[in-house]
């Protein structure tokens, strides 16, 4: 990695967090994978966002990064951020995550700032930008069960749960080399209407979006499948993570930093 103050600096990748608590303590966090991925295969360093929105002016926080990466989470965006019913009993929501990520997402595709997003991030991303939610993908007739299996991380995060068809001449074909992939899949939300800025980049064999891209942005993009997962033994997820880099030191060059 180059070291910071050389002439090729890494850049510099904000990764908002969750809220959780552990035992009776709040707590900001980011799952190691993610981290890693930025680091090893970004060659970039990852800076923790806490979730304190009221804190935090979103277009100071992307004046002072190179890239922003929206991790996966265990919980969903709350329905009322895009006009949906109330969610079934039970579901996991992260108010404060929902409060930091939405905000800061406008404010990082109207300052040109390299973005990926990685399950409930392309969420968040679709919802930022106006569009819309399946909150329970499994109960939409016709579409698959896109729920993990149980078990442990190895089976959950497999990359053999389906095959995802590439949109031609898109920027995730030019990524792969290739029409398509095959991909894990752990999720029961999923993007239901398409913020009117993105373009579909990927589909499931179900018709369900499982990639899009900002039209107008020189990198904006959301997958709904894990590439950070083992991301130096996967060949996609490894060169994905390699053009947000390169996408993000460009950036930083552009800014003059």
């Amino acid at each position: 990695m180059p070291m910071i103050g050389s002439t090729d600096r890494a850049p510099l990748v904000g990764l908002p967090c969750c809220t959780r608590l552990v035992g009776e303590h709040p707590t900001h966090w980011v799952g190691e994978k993610y981290i890693t991925a930025v680091s090893d295969a970004a060659d970039a360093v990852p800076l923790l966002v806490p979730a304190l929105a009221r804190r935090f002016d979103p277009e100071d926080i992307v004046g002072r990064i190179d890239g922003l990466l929206l991790t996966g989470s265990r919980s969903n965006v709350e329905p009322h951020h895009y006009g949906g019913a109330p969610s079934a009993e039970g579901t996991l929501h992260d108010p404060p995550r929902d409060a930091l990520t939405l905000p800061l997402i406008r404010a990082a595709v109207d300052g040109g700032l390299p973005v990926l997003a990685i399950c409930r991030g392309v969420q968040e991303l679709n919802v930022a930008l106006g569009g819309t939610l399946h909150q329970r993908v499994h109960e939409v007739a016709g579409r698959l069960d896109h729920r993990a299996p149980e078990g442990s991380a190895e089976r959950r995060y497999a990359r053999d749960a389906h095959r995802v068809r590439l949109a031609a001449g898109g920027l995730l074909e030019h990524i792969a080399g290739a029409p398509e992939l095959v991909v894990n899949s752990l999720h029961a939300q999923g993007i239901d209407r398409l913020a009117p800025p993105l373009a579909i980049e990927a589909e499931a064999p179900d018709g369900q979006i499982e990639a899009a891209r900002h039209r107008m942005a020189a990198f904006v993009v959301g997958v709904q499948w894990h590439p950070e997962y083992r991301v130096l033994d996967d060949p996609f997820g490894r060169a994905l993570f390699a053009a947000f880099g390169a996408a993000c030191r460009a950036f930083a060059r552009r800014r003059g930093r």
